[in-house]
């Protein structure tokens, strides 16, 4: 595993390639979300933010349920991955 990027931007990088691996490996939008949810709660627990936009994503999930949880995820998985709605 790699460590979590120091950086907003290096953080959002890595999470570009882990959701690009996925859909590599053939998974659905689901399952990265899924993936995304683990790893979010692990970061959350375990992991202190590097950055002040960590900060923020780390007390967004730990105040949010996790119907919540859920669409944090997917919307940074569009972010990541260039979907932009508006």
């Amino acid at each position: 595993m790699q460590p979590v990027a120091g950086s907003w931007e290096e953080w959002k990088s890595q999470l570009a390639e882990a959701v690009q691996l996925g859909k590599a490996m053939h998974m659905s939008p689901e399952q990265i979300a899924e993936r995304a949810e683990q790893v979010g709660d692990f970061l959350a627990k375990r992991i202190d933010p590097q950055n002040p936009e960590q900060r923020v994503l780390k007390e967004l999930w730990e105040a949010a349920d996790d119907e919540e949880q859920r669409t944090i995820a997917s919307v940074l998985i569009k972010l990541v991955s260039g979907s932009k709605v508006h």
